[in-house]
């Protein structure tokens, strides 16, 4: 097998962790994201390469076996994603706008890919009546796929708007077309980039290792001391956002020492990670979705509203405080560093995995 099929087959096969060490694998890859045909025809013009009787579905290993060079290469990817960018960047101060109408960010519970699950388990499968189906769907399912769709609205948006601000930098190489797995590089080292908030499941493990009971028995623990009833039967996460906001919202004087200490507690371990974040980069991989797996690099951004946690997601919007702290990151990058981001996290085939990954922390005072 030679080296193109070599590096086509991993690719297919998300062997990300093998591909990324082979020696020519970021030039494929390079190669790869300008692989649609239109794109080939244009490069291969401007390389001056040959393709007379090549077919179209052989073009890009053709074009990879001329092997021009990665200089040519880089400089057409730049050419072809500042003629993109620019008609994002007229548009982008209408869209942060748009942006701004979003008020409230809830999946209705229909929780990004489990719309098709939800629906089936909660309505099809359970109900037998047309008539109360029908009710279901105007009371229900209306409200939840309106919450669905605006939260996937904005989240693509807004993805779209810091992956700008990572290519638009000069020590990036942005990718035009899709590559699996490689938003761009930093230098030569690929990356996907993953924006998160701080995890709540990283919080509770953080706060168990300490000693303390999880945030929402801290809440439940308190809003008992202020005779507070709430409905006991609801999930965990909207029974947390509740009992926050009607302590937030009491006027007993005892509120408000009791929710200074609580954000305290919360920002000295949130503190605590950024001084050291390889437990939350290893955290996040070995959490990822079973389904989704993968070994790639991960360039991880968390939004961290100081004073809000759960607001955080608002931060998306915020062109200001992600520019600078993301510009200043990439000016400090140091590509010949890259061996202080090995990471290493266990899977559960039983496998330890090792990619290149870290995490740039946005916080708003």
């Amino acid at each position: 097998m030679n080296k193109f099929k070599h590096f086509k087959q991993l690719y297919q096969d998300n062997k990300f962790d093998v591909l990324l060490k082979e020696e020519g694998s970021i030039y494929w890859l390079k190669l790869r994201s300008i692989s649609r045909k239109d794109l080939l025809v244009e490069f291969r013009m401007l390389a001056k390469i040959d393709c007379s009787n090549v077919r179209g579905t052989a073009l890009f290993e053709h074009v990879y076996e001329a092997k021009p060079s990665e200089e040519l290469l880089d400089k057409f990817i730049a050419q072809k994603h500042l003629a993109e960018r620019s008609g994002r960047k007229a548009n982008e101060t209408a869209l942060v706008s748009e942006l701004y109408k979003m008020k409230v960010f809830d999946w209705g519970g229909l929780y990004q890919n489990n719309l098709e699950r939800t629906i089936v388990d909660n309505y099809i499968k359970k109900i037998r009546s047309f008539d109360m189906l029908n009710e279901k769907i105007e009371n229900e399912i209306h409200d939840s796929m309106r919450g669905y769709v605006q939260s996937s609205w904005y989240n693509h948006w807004t993805s779209i708007l810091i992956e700008d601000i990572f290519k638009d930098h000069k020590k990036v190489t942005p990718t035009v077309g899709l590559i699996k797995k490689v938003d761009f590089f930093i230098g030569d080292i690929p990356f996907d980039l993953k924006v998160t908030y701080f995890p709540d499941g990283f919080m509770t493990a953080s706060r168990k290792a300490d000693g303390l009971p999880t945030e929402l028995q801290v809440l439940k623990r308190f809003v008992k001391t202020l005779g507070i009833k709430y409905n006991r039967e609801q999930k965990n996460k909207a029974l947390f956002a509740e009992l926050l906001a009607r302590v937030e919202e009491s006027q007993k004087p005892e509120v408000k020492n009791f929710i200074a200490e609580f954000r305290k507690t919360r920002w000295s371990m949130i503190q605590r990670v950024i001084k050291e974040p390889q437990k939350l980069i290893k955290w996040l991989y070995e959490k990822q979705g079973e389904r989704r797996f993968d070994a790639a690099n991960r360039l991880f951004l968390v939004l961290i509203d100081k004073n809000n946690l759960e607001e955080s997601w608002k931060m998306k919007r915020n062109l200001d405080i992600l520019k600078n702290t993301i510009s200043g990151y990439l000016d400090r990058f140091n590509g010949k560093e890259a061996e202080k981001l090995k990471i290493e996290f266990d899977w559960i085939d039983g496998k330890r995995y090792t990619a290149l990954s870290d995490v740039i922390f946005v916080v708003k005072d």
